[in-house]
């Protein structure tokens, strides 16, 4: 059962998560022609999530109502001076992370005030300029003097010679812990989104500037096959037309012997240059007029005899 709880559990996270946000309808995979329409039709689907998302953050709008009133600074240079030191040597610390500034950090910095004078805000991850604004909305939820922003993270807040307490230390105009993390989370993807659609803007104008030095490359590539075509369709052409030149026919090409009666062509050939050759042998050997002379000699003498003994 715990299994299944989790599981549950972790299935209606993911159903809220910015990440799965999209326009609803089934999700289609789609072959276009050219680059342009490819690069078009992500520019417009992300434009279609940063509207969605734009009406999520709607949800997670509070009216911002005034808070305690700031007591005017009095502090003389020689205060501002010691509680600047008596702050950067003391290691209490609020944390201000991803969800912003929300009801447990002015919780959190009430807490400290009981004991402290002053207390450090550090905001982290905090993007340059962000710090200034963090300083203005906690001043104003809080009632605290900020003294000094150290570096682009750091915030020293005082809380005033006349503190005291308030009943409730979280403010009415602030989220809960929970959705500010939600917020956050769809912040993150907005700009997420954002960056993306001015990524593929500048992509989709680098693809015009090179078609207007080069040409389509679409078109580009349908030329080369059709070149390929047509030169192959003229050599075909070139071939039949020197097969008519000379003379020779589909019928005359087909009339010609197979591979079989052409390996016998070769035999008899060969054949007929091997007794070529043996007789040429023959008659360069030097013995071969002597041989034939004695035999002759031979021949005569015993066509004599036959004739005398006949006689």
């Amino acid at each position: 059962m715990q299994r299944k709880r989790e599981k549950r559990k972790r299935k209606e996270a993911n159903k809220s998560d910015p990440r799965r946000i999209r326009p609803k309808g089934r999700k289609i995979k789609q072959r276009f022609p050219t680059a342009e329409d490819r690069i078009k039709y992500k520019i417009e689907k992300a434009k279609m999530k940063e509207e969605m998302l734009v009406e999520k953050l709607k949800r997670y709008e509070v009216p911002k109502l005034q808070g305690p009133m700031p007591k005017p600074d009095n502090l003389t240079g020689e205060e501002r001076f010691y509680m600047k030191k008596m702050a950067q040597k003391r290691s209490n610390y609020v944390p201000v992370g991803r969800r912003g500034v929300f009801g447990g950090v002015i919780l959190n910095m009430h807490l400290h005030w009981k004991k402290h004078e002053t207390v450090k805000v550090i905001c982290k991850p905090c993007k340059p300029g962000q710090v200034r604004e963090y300083a203005r909305d906690i001043a104003r939820l809080s009632g605290g003097i900020p003294i000094q922003i150290i570096g682009d993270d750091t915030i020293i807040f005082y809380r005033g010679k006349n503190y005291v307490q308030p009943e409730v230390m979280s403010p009415i105009d602030t989220l809960s812990k929970r959705k500010a993390l939600e917020k956050s989370k769809y912040e993150q993807s907005l700009e997420t989104v954002r960056r993306f659609i001015a990524i593929s803007e500048k992509e989709l104008e680098l693809y015009y500037r090179h078609v207007a030095l080069y040409g389509d490359p679409a078109s580009r590539y349908s030329d080369l096959l059709s070149k390929g075509h047509g030169k192959a369709t003229s050599e075909l052409e070139t071939g039949t037309s020197d097969s008519k030149e000379t003379g020779y026919s589909n019928d005359d090409i087909s009339a010609e012997p197979s591979d079989a009666d052409s390996d016998d062509c070769i035999l008899s050939g060969s054949e007929h240059y091997s007794n070529k050759d043996e007789e040429q042998e023959d008659e360069d050997n030097p013995d071969y007029e002597l041989l034939g002379g004695e035999a002759d000699s031979e021949s005569e003498e015993l066509s004599e005899v036959d004739s005398k003994d006949y006689n």
